[in-house]
């Protein structure tokens, strides 16, 4: 599926199980469509819907609260807490550009947020996903000091995070929600 007839823009492929399945939105009001069959089921094919209408919900959501946290103004009127557990539950469930985006608007939340607004310990599973790349990007000889978008949107995050609660005076509660119990018992015993 794309949005130009030639399938070089906004294109999506998918083959398989219907779990593989994701949804996803296209600009504009064309949806070009191809199906081919490799002759090895006898099943019927793929059913999809295509719903109109939704224009850019992530991206216009995303902008509005961009700009909301840049107003000094707005920002002690918002439900930053619940806020952040949106955006935390946003970054863990996207790929690409939307991650990197959710990610961002993380980092604008944790720069003007005070001590107890943000559930630091929601970012476990970020953690996890940044220590992963970390580790894998060490053993990775064959492209040293190059880190992909998200990696480097992680190493910020985790940075300025890092940085916020320690002027807050909160630092080792941080690393020990962020840290599983074996993790721990690996770091002593070494």
């Amino acid at each position: 599926m794309s949005s130009s007839s030639d399938f070089q823009q906004d294109r999506h492929s998918f083959s398989g199980s219907p779990q593989k399945w994701t949804d996803f939105e296209l600009p504009g009001d064309t949806l070009y469509y191809r199906f081919t069959s490799d002759m090895s089921n006898t099943e019927w094919g793929y059913k999809f819907t295509v719903t109109a209408g939704h224009l850019g919900r992530f991206q216009t959501g995303f902008e509005i609260l961009k700009q909301m946290l840049s107003e000094e103004r707005v920002i002690p009127h918002l439900p930053l807490a619940k806020i952040w557990e949106w955006q935390v539950g946003v970054a863990c469930r996207q790929t690409g550009h939307q991650r990197l985006k959710a990610i961002h608007l993380l980092l604008k939340i944790v720069q003007c947020s005070s001590q107890g607004d943000c559930d630091l310990t929601l970012l476990k599973p970020l953690w996890q996903l940044f220590t992963h790349m970390e580790n894998n990007s060490c053993s990775d000889t064959a492209k040293p000091g190059i880190l992909l978008p998200l990696h480097r949107a992680l190493a910020e995050l985790f940075f300025v995070t890092e940085n916020r609660v320690t002027e807050l005076g909160s630092l080792q509660e941080y690393l020990l929600a962020l840290n599983t119990e074996d993790h721990l018992h690996r770091c002593t015993a070494q």
